[in-house]
């Protein structure tokens, strides 16, 4: 079976016109050189700040951009040559989208997308219905789309996107602009509608680390149109930012080679401030920080604080790209 999900030095290109900002035009290189695998049933992750490619790599899996070159297929089919058969098994939902119409009601707007899927009335209206349910929208069914929240909005759009029980979802920032709540919902669902189909696969981009790390099962990290990195989370954490850390505060020392000499200790920095010592340790096997407690009793010091750091995808996004990812947001909005 191919994977869901391939591409090869994908490269797509865009040429801007001149203006106050761009004043020179010239071609923009949105992706470059973009190669992932993504096997079914699997919930993948594209990480990036604004401006990254993410969108950009979506619209050419679902069929709304050519690219410039280099080959993308889904489920086995290329978007290029067969992207009607792409379509027939492939669904996408964006965040903060406005499609359909507002004088609609919720349940006349999700079924007359229903027909546009081919799905037999009767069929297509149940599905809505139970898919309402799931989502704590059955009782909006006949309220008027343009008087939903934001939040409503956006589970209605999932439902649409739900309803041709597609095998490969596509989600741009679904959650982006929703409140806390909103936003836990949809994750859950997100969850819960992979977990019921093991062959089906979901493509998620964000910018939202947090998003990221609870949801995905794999993550590649895009900054400036390039896969800078594609693992586990877990593995991305460990790989980039060094692993594991221990912070100790401890009465004065003075020096702290006498620790870098024990076993497992792999790097020792150290900082004075207001008469006490601050340590930060990394150690090959958390174990050796008993050796670490012994040492510092011997020497007549007391620990004052002692606390277990683990790393965060954050700090292996700023491993990897250099910034927070904040910051490579604000480097977009101020080109």
């Amino acid at each position: 079976m191919p994977p869901a999900i391939e591409t090869e030095d994908l490269v797509r290109t865009f040429r801007l016109r001149r203006s106050r900002q761009h004043p020179s035009g010239g071609p923009v290189v949105a992706l470059d050189g973009v190669s992932l695998e993504v096997p079914r049933g699997e919930l993948f992750g594209l990480l990036g700040p604004n401006g990254a490619g993410k969108t950009t790599l979506i619209k050419i899996l679902v069929t709304l951009l050519l690219p410039t070159s280099g080959r993308a297929a889904v489920e086995g089919l290329d978007v290029r040559t067969q992207a009607q058969r792409v379509r027939e098994r492939i669904s996408m939902v964006s965040g903060g989208e406005h499609s359909g119409y507002g004088l609609l009601t919720v349940r006349e707007q999700l079924w007359m997308f229903s027909q546009f899927y081919g799905i037999p009335s009767g069929e297509a209206l149940a599905r809505i219905d139970r898919l309402l349910q799931v989502v704590g929208l059955y009782q909006e069914r006949h309220r008027k789309v343009q008087q939903l929240s934001t939040g409503m909005r956006q589970k209605m759009n999932l439902v649409r996107g739900l309803l041709s029980d597609p095998r490969v979802f596509f989600l741009d920032e679904p959650t982006v602009g929703l409140d806390v709540g909103a936003a836990r919902d949809i994750r859950a669902y997100i969850r819960t509608w992979l977990a019921d189909r093991p062959d089906r696969t979901i493509l998620l981009t964000t910018h939202y680390m947090s998003e990221a790390e609870e949801l995905c099962d794999r993550v590649a990290i895009i900054h400036r149109g390039k896969i800078v990195a594609c693992d586990t989370p877990a593995r991305l954490k460990q790989a980039a930012s060094g692993g594991s850390y221990f912070l100790l505060d401890t009465e004065r020392l003075d020096g702290a080679d006498f620790l870098r000499r024990l076993p497992g200790v792999a790097r020792v920095d150290s900082v004075e401030r207001d008469g006490q010592t601050e340590l930060r340790l990394r150690l090959a096997e958390d174990g050796a920080i008993a050796g670490v407690v012994a040492e510092l009793t011997r020497h007549g010091r007391r620990i004052l604080r002692l606390q277990k750091i683990e790393p965060t995808l954050e700090d292996a996004f700023i491993t990897l790209v250099g910034q927070r990812l904040e910051e490579a947001d604000q480097e977009v909005i101020g080109e």
